[in-house]
C-alpha cells in the first residue's frame, strides 16, 4: 500500500514539475531565457541547443541577449532564432545578438492567460489519472487479499488528501503565472 501512495506521489510531483516546464515557455511581456529553450543551432552540421553555443541573458526587463562562443556562428543562431517561429525578430551587431520582446497588447494577455488555464486543466486531469490509478491498485491489493477493507479505505483517504493539495499547488502555480501576464 506505500508503495502504490508513494508512486502516486511521484507521479502528482512529476505533473506539477511538468506543467512548471510548459509555463515558464509561455511568453509574458518580460524577457525570460527559457523563450528560446527550444532553439536548436545548425552547429557545423550538427543540431545543437542554443545554450550549448552561446550565453544567453536577459541585461533588462525587454530583451534578451545572446553571445555565441564562435563569432562565426552568429548568423546560424539568428538564422535558428528566426526559424522557431518565437515571434520576436533577432538584431546581430556583429559581436552579439539582441533579441527584443514586444509588449503583449490586453487580447494576447487574456489568450495566454486561456492557454495557461488549459496546460493546467491538463495537469488536474493527469493527478486524477493517477488517483484513479492508485485507487485501482490498492482495490487488487484488497482483491489479492493482501491488505484488508480498512486498509483500504485509509489508503483511499490518504490518496484524496494528497490529490486535493496537488491540485491546490496546481492552482497556485496558475495563479502566479496569470498575475505575471496580466502585469502590465
Amino acid at each position: 500500500m506505500k508503495d502504490t501512495i508513494k508512486k502516486f506521489e511521484a507521479a502528482n510531483q512529476t505533473a506539477i514539475k511538468s506543467l512548471r516546464e510548459h509555463l515558464a515557455k509561455v511568453r509574458t511581456g518580460r524577457a525570460n531565457i527559457s523563450f528560446l529553450d527550444s532553439v536548436i543551432v545548425d552547429y557545423y552540421g550538427t543540431p545543437t541547443p542554443l545554450k550549448q553555443v552561446a550565453n544567453v541573458s536577459t541585461p533588462d526587463a525587454r530583451t534578451i541577449q545572446v553571445q555565441s562562443w564562435e563569432s562565426a556562428l552568429l548568423p546560424a543562431i539568428e538564422k535558428a532564432i528566426i526559424g522557431a517561429n518565437l515571434g520576436m525578430t533577432p538584431m546581430n551587431d556583429g559581436k552579439l545578438i539582441r533579441v527584443p520582446v514586444p509588449p503583449l497588447n490586453e487580447e494576447r494577455r487574456k489568450d495566454l492567460v486561456k492557454q495557461c488555464k488549459k496546460m493546467g486543466e491538463d495537469g488536474k486531469v493527469s493527478v486524477r489519472n493517477s488517483r484513479r490509478d492508485a485507487n485501482e491498485q490498492l482495490k487488487k491489493l484488497e482483491k489479492d487479499k493482501v491488505i484488508a477493507q480498512d486498509d483500504v479505505k485509509r489508503g483511499q483517504e490518504e490518496i484524496q488528501k494528497k490529490t486535493d493539495l496537488a491540485i491546490a499547488e496546481i492552482d497556485k502555480v496558475l495563479g502566479e503565472k496569470e498575475k505575471e501576464i496580466m502585469t502590465v
